[in-house]
């Protein structure tokens, strides 16, 4: 038996495949990047605090505050007392705009009041200089 071995080739034969194989590189690659995981240093992510020693300064004093309540007719009230006439209430506006710390005012309109008297108790406030004056129980008007 012998056999016949062609030196050319078929034209039906498939060609030759030239393509790199790049399964084991990939391999290899993957094992690089394992061993350089593995290599690398724990980074810690925390940051170093110089932490005060001793006792806290003591909290400062709580703010004097002065209720303002405006009621549905125009009547004002300073702390929960009438407030008679205009001139009186500037009279406690002012004395509360000299003071070199000045407290905090609350200004509370009723519900129902109209807009005329709670400005008239806002502008009289800001032409005399009270600086720290705030709006109190907004949230009845939601």
């Amino acid at each position: 038996m012998a056999m016949q071995v062609g030196t050319g080739g078929n034209p039906n034969d498939p060609d030759v495949m030239v393509d790199i194989n790049t399964t084991p590189l990939i391999d290899v690659m993957l094992v690089l990047l394992i061993m350089l995981i593995i290599t690398i240093p724990i980074q810690l992510h925390s940051v170093n605090l110089n932490m005060p020693v001793g006792h806290p300064p003591p909290p400062p004093a709580p703010p004097v505050v002065v209720s303002i309540d405006v009621d549905f007719d125009g009547t004002v009230y300073w702390d929960g007392e009438l407030v008679p006439n205009r001139a009186s209430l500037e009279e406690h506006l002012r004395s509360v705009a000299e003071q070199p710390d000045q407290p905090e005012v609350h200004l509370r309109p009723n519900k129902l009041a109209t807009y005329k008297y709670v400005a008239e108790v806002m502008a009289s406030a800001q032409r005399i200089g009270v600086q720290k004056i705030g709006l109190v129980g907004n949230e009845q008007f939601l």
